[in-house]
């Protein structure tokens, strides 16, 4: 197993996100991100919400979970208050993450005499969620949390054709894009500093997330994005497309939350049920 842990990505979340990079033999690489979605004592701030998530999330391989500190009907059907979740909710319509819960809390508290429990500990994942459920109380964690047990969908290494693969169609870029793909290049990197035999390992991991996000913006600018994939988005039914129009419908309204989170639960559970029974088929 090939394990590579990702700090380029969770750079400037404060350790609140984790991003390793997984392979076994003859699997795709799976990426796994631990979050933990914390307030800033002093600012206020959630590290966490920082990130840019549409870099984070490998398309088609991606697990988060932990705790991410948000109350909402579409993980906790017993949810009385919306808290803290539309950030996560649109990163999860965003990214057609599913969600693996099956609304049991695995989180339980005890303040100034009350106890309580909370649906927070969440795992969402672009796979299909194979299984999910909380260990048994001889599973201890030292903490209010329990252990939680995943099992997602793996790529076979056979597959590869199925993977879906978000770039650039470099191929089809005329001579005239390629010199002003190489115009915006050096005038980015025309202020750079060139890294020598005696830099840090922390200054070459600098410079290549530098170059990584430099070219990503280069390549916007010069060519077509393209997303192909044999499999993707067969799951995407006129069903889906709908009630996506609805949910959309329902944040500009603003005027009903109840009915916005009912919308978002809908269309979440019409894209699990689609996927599964593509995967099935």
């Amino acid at each position: 197993m090939v394990v590579d842990e990702r700090t380029d990505l969770s750079r400037g979340a404060n350790e609140d996100v984790i991003a390793t990079d997984v392979r076994r033999r003859g699997e795709r690489i799976m990426r796994i991100v631990n979050v933990y979605d914390q307030k800033n004592t002093h600012s206020g701030e959630r590290p966490a919400r920082k990130l840019d998530w549409r870099r984070v999330i490998r398309q088609g391989s991606t697990v988060l979970a932990g705790d991410f500190n948000a109350h909402s009907i579409r993980w906790d059907p017993s949810c009385q208050v919306q808290r803290d979740a539309a950030f996560w909710e649109d990163v999860i319509d965003e990214n057609g993450l599913e969600i693996g819960n099956d609304g049991e809390a695995a989180h339980h508290w005890t303040r100034e005499g009350h106890e309580g429990e909370s649906v927070i500990d969440l795992t969402l994942a672009n796979r299909p969620i194979t299984k999910w459920s909380i260990l048994a109380d001889d599973h201890a964690t030292g903490s209010d949390h329990e252990v939680i047990e995943w099992e997602v969908e793996v790529d076979r290494q056979e597959e590869a054709g199925h993977e879906q693969v978000v770039g650039w169609n470099i191929a089809a870029m005329t001579e005239e894009d390629a010199k002003a793909a190489e115009k915006l290049w050096m005038e980015l990197a025309k202020e750079r500093a060139h890294l020598d035999a005696e830099c840090t390992a922390d200054e070459v991991e600098h410079e290549a997330a530098w170059c990584q996000k430099a070219m990503g913006k280069v390549l916007d600018a010069t060519a077509k994005k393209i997303r192909i994939c044999a499999k993707s988005k067969r799951w995407c039914n006129a069903d889906i497309r709908e009630r996506r129009k609805a949910v959309g419908r329902e944040k500009r309204r603003r005027r009903n939350s109840e009915q916005a989170a009912k919308a978002k639960a809908e269309l979440q559970k019409s894209i699990r049920q689609s996927k599964r029974k593509m995967w099935s088929e």
